[in-house]
């Protein structure tokens, strides 16, 4: 007996030992440079546009595991990879194209209520590009990168970034959070609606979906527009409030839900809000680089968006989905 009790008291010094190195791995901060070093390493070169399929392909996924990882932040599946098949899009009257794996990433920072924690936030963002372009979503007929630093790498970091800094607070949440890299939304919101046909948790457990395309060119009015603000409980009244502490001026609708993956967990009645600072002429061409990103600003709307989370995810905030009729 007293052995069985040395025994279960050290390995629950160890897991308190591992829960302690996992939360000290995580930054409290949200910074401007690693902001930076994400979207380098995605709109690099090699990475090619993050075209789904093929060795960039592979090679965005395992950085995105890495981050994760570096982070303290758990996988929910074995794997943090969820695969699935893409069928990658082509012009009219151009022949098809084979089909394509590619990955959603999916981590997971549990909440600590006992009921709520089976409750979920989805965090969204899509890692893809357009490759070398010349597709049907591409806005120039000149092939080169698209390299997509704004079109999605500055979702995507900023998905790394608040889900670090989530982790970091993960004391405070109440329901949990799914962090999710989607893949293929170039090709048709392929990866989200993959992932709401083959959820990893009830969708009836999922309370609400951020998602966050093109959040990287914040203009000098400090603009942050949002679709679907209507789908939750006083959902416009709060992501005004958020604003101007921040700086920022939110340009808020109910409805407006459209355009990106958020869509595909609207459709199935789930609370949306979809996240952007705006169009420019550099969408969907390859002059969509790094040096236009606004970090500065992009670091204001991680933190807008963070703070939406925490209002939901670390109170009992009355969730609840709400359609609209735009």
């Amino acid at each position: 007996m007293f052995k069985d009790f040395y025994t279960r008291g050290f390995y629950i010094t160890l897991l308190t030992v591992a829960l302690w190195v996992n939360f000290s791995m995580a930054q409290e901060e949200i910074t401007e440079k690693e902001l930076k070093d994400h979207i380098s390493f995605l709109t690099s070169d090699k990475n090619s546009g993050r075209y789904p399929g093929g060795k960039a392909n592979k090679r965005v996924v395992k950085y995105l595991k890495k981050e994760f990882n570096k982070s303290g932040i758990p996988p929910f599946l074995p794997s943090y990879r969820q695969p699935f098949v893409a069928q990658l899009r082509v012009k009219k009257g151009e022949r098809p194209k084979k089909a394509v794996k590619t990955w959603n990433v999916i981590g997971y920072i549990e909440g600590n209520d006992p009921v709520l924690k089976n409750e979920y936030i989805v965090l969204g963002a899509h890692y893809d590009h357009l490759g070398m372009g010349g597709g049907p979503s591409s806005k120039s007929d000149k092939m080169g990168i698209h390299h997509g630093a704004d079109d999605n790498a500055s979702g995507t970091s900023a998905l790394l970034e608040i889900g670090e800094k989530l982790m970091a607070h993960r004391p405070t949440l109440k329901r949990s959070v799914l962090l999710v890299a989607f893949g293929a939304e170039e090709q048709g919101l392929l990866g989200s609606a993959y992932f709401t046909d083959h959820p990893v948790v009830p969708l009836s457990q999922i309370k609400l979906m951020i998602n966050m395309d093109m959040v990287g060119r914040l203009n000098d009015a400090k603009q942050v527009y949002m679709g679907g603000a209507g789908t939750f409980p006083d959902g416009v009244e709060l992501m005004k409030e958020l604003g101007p502490p921040l700086g920022l001026s939110p340009v808020v609708h109910a409805g407006s839900v459209g355009g990106s993956d958020h869509v595909s967990f609207y459709k199935k009645n789930i609370s949306v809000l979809g996240i952007h600072t705006g169009g420019h002429l550099q969408y969907h061409t390859p002059e969509d680089t790094v040096e236009l990103i606004n970090f500065e600003g992009q670091k204001q709307v991680c933190e807008y968006i963070y703070n939406a989370i925490m209002k939901v995810a670390s109170t009992s905030y009355d969730m609840k989905f709400i359609p609209q009729v735009d």
